[in-house]
C-alpha cells in the first residue's frame, strides 16, 4: 500500500481503481497524498489487483473491493477516465458507498468523468460542482451548478476537471485532512505553482 514512512495522521483514503481509469488522475492524487504523509490504498473494483490504465499502464492495487470495508475509509476518491468510470458506475459497492457517504456527510472526491456518476445518483443536485469538459452537461442534468474552475469543493464532495488539474485536487484534499500547512508543503516539495 502507498502508505508512507512516517504518517502525518490515522485518516486514509480509498482510491477505487477500474480497468480503463486514467492513470495520471488516479496516481497524482496518491502521491500528493503520500508526500502528506497521509495512507492512500489503491482499491481494485474488478476481481483482480492489476488493473490496465486507458493508456494500457499497468497498476497492482493493494487489495480488492470485496476485501475492503469502504466505510473504514475518511475519503472515498474516484479517479475517471474511460471506460474506468463505466466500470466504477457498474460496481455495485461503489454507487451504494456513495449514497451512503452523501447520507451522512463523508467525504467523497472525484474527478474528470467520474462526477457523472455522481450526478446520476443525486449527489450533485444543488451543489456546485465540475468535472471533463466533455461530462458537465452530465452534472448539470443531475442537478449541479457546473464551474469551470480546476477543483470546486461544496460541502464533503469535491470534484475536478482531468489530468492536468490532478496535482491541484491532491493537495486540495491534503488541505482538507491536514490543513493550509502541510498542503503549502506539499507544493512547494512539487514545484506546483499557484
Amino acid at each position: 500500500m502507498p502508505t508512507p514512512p512516517q504518517l502525518a495522521t490515522d485518516k486514509k483514503a480509498a482510491v477505487l481503481l477500474a480497468a480503463g481509469c486514467e492513470e495520471v488522475e488516479a496516481l497524482a492524487v496518491v502521491d500528493a497524498l503520500f508526500r502528506a504523509g497521509i495512507r492512500a490504498d489503491l482499491v481494485s473494483v474488478s476481481q483482480s489487483l492489476e488493473v490496465v490504465s486507458s493508456h494500457g499502464v499497468r497498476i497492482i492495487a493493494d487489495a480488492l473491493i470485496a476485501d475492503v470495508e469502504l466505510a473504514d475509509y475518511d475519503l472515498l476518491y474516484l479517479p475517471g477516465g474511460m471506460p474506468g468510470t463505466l466500470h466504477l458506475k457498474a460496481c455495485p459497492a461503489v454507487p451504494l458507498e456513495i449514497l451512503r457517504r452523501a447520507d451522512v456527510g463523508e467525504p467523497i472526491a472525484a474527478i474528470c468523468a467520474a462526477p457523472s456518476i455522481l450526478a446520476e445518483l443525486g449527489v450533485l443536485d444543488r451543489r456546485r460542482a465540475t468535472a471533463n469538459p466533455a461530462f458537465m452537461e452530465a452534472i448539470a442534468q443531475g442537478g449541479a451548478t457546473a464551474e469551470e474552475k480546476p477543483v470546486v469543493v461544496d460541502g464533503a464532495i469535491t470534484t475536478s476537471r482531468g489530468a492536468g488539474t490532478a496535482f491541484d485536487l491532491g493537495l486540495e484534499l491534503v488541505r482538507q485532512m491536514l490543513g493550509d500547512g502541510a498542503a503549502d508543503a506539499v507544493r512547494a516539495g512539487i514545484v506546483h505553482s499557484r
